[in-house]
């Protein structure tokens, strides 16, 4: 019989934006819960931290931390609103979040660099 069954203890998760769900074991990340299933919603990077793109916000349920989180993608404040990455947390009950990295793949930062030097103040004295 090498036919095994996953008997871990699963939640549901819910990513807002897509209006997706699916389970997720309470031992693994939000993010491998939902990349086993082959499941759409929340962008994936790095998958270990680093990156920051699965950045996402706890609305309801409890979650624990599974490795440290980048304060270069989650600051302190942003924690304490319930942002965290997706691929450092478990769910402990049913969770809804919404993603709050951007959609669109992490390469094309060049929008944001451009943005910030047209922010740039110049004053003539």
């Amino acid at each position: 019989m090498g036919f095994s069954f996953d008997s871990r203890p699963k939640v549901s998760v819910l990513v807002t934006q897509t209006a997706e769900s699916y389970l997720c074991a309470t031992s693994e990340s939000l993010l491998q819960g939902m990349l086993k299933l082959g499941r759409k919603g929340i962008p994936v990077g790095c998958v270990n931290g680093g990156c920051g793109v699965c950045k996402v916000r706890i609305l309801d349920g409890e979650i624990k931390t599974l490795g440290p989180v980048s304060r270069a993608h989650v600051s302190v404040a942003e924690e304490a609103q319930g942002c965290t990455l997706a691929c450092r947390v478990a769910p402990l009950t049913a969770v809804r979040l919404e993603v709050t990295g951007k959609f669109e793949k992490p390469f094309s930062k060049g929008f944001a660099a451009k943005a910030n030097h047209q922010s740039t103040v110049v004053r003539g004295d």
